[in-house]
């Protein structure tokens, strides 16, 4: 869900990736871990977000046995080396936990499992890992320990308010990142055509541009828009 709430308003690209080890395939189970996330990583001018990313490795597949000790071990230890060449290379990575309260946990369970229409997206892992709340924090900190590095730190969000954490995560990510403006194309809206002109354009010989685009709107954006007295439609 936050992948998607942070990329729907722009042309970001996420790779969502929610499945185990165990279920995998030969040619995929026997490679270099980190080989199935390098094809996805972006080139210059892209972003992409990754749904768990690696770090699968370091917890789900910690607990719930989908690897090996030796090959968690392993993880911890080639994991701070596989993003500090990433970094090295230009590449700005930003990681993020969403930290949520045992409490709040079990009560989302409870919604999802009572309501039918969110039913679907418990999993059998998810259910057991009600269980094995101790197990997955054990295996937080020796992550953390491990991957929580100069060049590549973790953000901790808290997030009970799964709305907020949201929110401060993108501001966060935003802020994080050197940009400058991008003046629009046109600052004001061209004229409405004249009857040769739409007679050019039919004819196939004008040079038609796309619109522009719509000017960002600052304000209380929490508020509901008032109602328009305009006649006309507004886009």
């Amino acid at each position: 869900m936050l992948t998607r709430r942070a990329s729907e308003r722009e042309g970001w690209r996420w790779h969502g990736r929610q499945g185990n080890a165990a279920g995998k395939g030969g040619g995929e189970r026997t490679q270099w871990y980190f080989q199935r996330y390098v094809e996805h990583l972006p080139a210059g001018g892209e972003i992409v977000l990754f749904d768990r990313s690696w770090y699968n490795r370091a917890g789900v597949e910690r607990v719930m046995g989908f690897c090996t000790g030796e090959e968690h071990r392993r993880f911890l230890r080639h994991c701070p080396v596989f993003e500090r060449m990433l970094v090295e290379d230009g590449l700005l990575l930003r990681k993020y936990w969403f930290s949520v309260s045992d409490v709040e946990q079990q009560e989302r369970f409870r919604r999802r499992l009572e309501d039918p229409l969110k039913r679907w997206k418990l999993s059998s892992v998810d259910l057991d890992s009600i269980t094995r709340w101790e197990a997955y924090s054990r295996a937080k900190d020796e992550m953390m320990a491990a991957t929580d590095t100069p060049e590549s730190p973790w953000y901790v969000v808290e997030s009970d308010d799964k709305r907020r954490a949201r929110l401060n995560m993108i501001a966060h990510f935003l802020d994080s990142i050197a940009y400058h403006d991008v003046p629009p194309p046109l600052t004001h809206p061209p004229g409405t055509p004249t009857v040769d002109r739409i007679h050019t354009v039919t004819q196939g010989t004008a040079d038609v541009r796309p619109g522009p685009r719509g000017s960002l709107v600052t304000g209380d954006w929490a508020r509901p828009p008032e109602p328009s007295s305009c006649s006309e439609p507004v886009t």
